[in-house]
């Protein structure tokens, strides 16, 4: 699933509305397409277990009701996690930040966290991207606010490998791991001997203060409204399916 565009998630979305027959929305004019929003959608190559979609509808259906009929509609390895009806204003402006995990293969914590040292204490981290609009150069380095060794996680493993935890502020263009990997290799010589694995964990408000991500539904459960008819779902892997967990289509929605 990781290696799924985010065009194969909106089309398995799509028949999965149409085969749970939720009462979507559509846009009017000579190719009427559903009303769906997608937010911030993880880049291929990736895991997500935290990723958000918003959902017109035609009339009020519950929320809890719409979760479990798209979820059974949904192919294996995308769960719908929570569903709640849209509170006033943009769910992409409370998207602030992303949580990442990064696996390294072959690489030992003490040289996965010197690289980080070195990356953090850089002024410019510069790295090189193509985009639709050509090669594209950028710095990696003011959107990451935290980047370290997870050791907890690192001790688990009984071969060498390393894992990095990784905040990174939404920008424009947006800073995504891959890039932090590049620019690891560039400043601190690290390169991981195999593909690192790259889940996001959780995406929302940042808190400024303790750099913690919150809950972007938090204010959709707030000012629920049974009458509502838009609706924000998220979507994760079912194997972390909890209250705050996300979209593990490992690519996403």
């Amino acid at each position: 699933m990781r290696f799924a565009s985010h065009r194969d998630i909106a089309r398995a979305l799509e028949r999965a509305l149409r085969r749970a027959e939720v009462p979507v929305a559509f846009s009017a004019g000579f190719s009427p397409h559903p009303k769906i929003s997608y937010t911030g959608a993880a880049p291929t190559g990736v895991a997500s277990e935290a990723e958000y979609f918003e959902l017109t509808l035609t009339e009020p259906l519950d929320p809890e009701r719409l979760r479990v009929r798209l979820d059974e509609a949904m192919p294996q390895g995308i769960d719908v996690i929570e569903a709640v009806p849209a509170a006033a204003g943009g769910l992409a402006d409370r998207l602030e930040a992303s949580e990442w995990r990064i696996e390294l293969p072959g690489v030992t914590p003490d040289d996965a966290a010197a690289a980080a040292a070195v990356f953090r204490t850089a002024e410019r981290v510069e790295v090189e991207r193509l985009t639709k609009k050509g090669l594209r150069r950028f710095d990696t380095r003011p959107p990451v606010l935290y980047l370290d060794v997870d050791r907890r996680a690192a001790i688990e493993r009984q071969e060498t490998y390393a894992i990095l935890r990784l905040i990174v502020r939404h920008t424009t263009p947006a800073v995504r791991p891959d890039d932090v990997v590049t620019g690891l290799r560039q400043v601190a010589g690290l390169a991981p001997p195999s593909s690192p694995l790259m889940t996001r964990l959780a995406q929302g408000p940042l808190d400024e203060a303790s750099g913690a991500i919150a809950d972007p539904l938090a204010a959709e459960d707030a000012a629920s409204d049974p009458g509502a008819t838009a609706v924000s779902a998220h979507t994760g892997n079912a194997s972390t399916r909890s209250r705050t967990g996300n979209v593990g289509a490992p690519q996403g929605l």
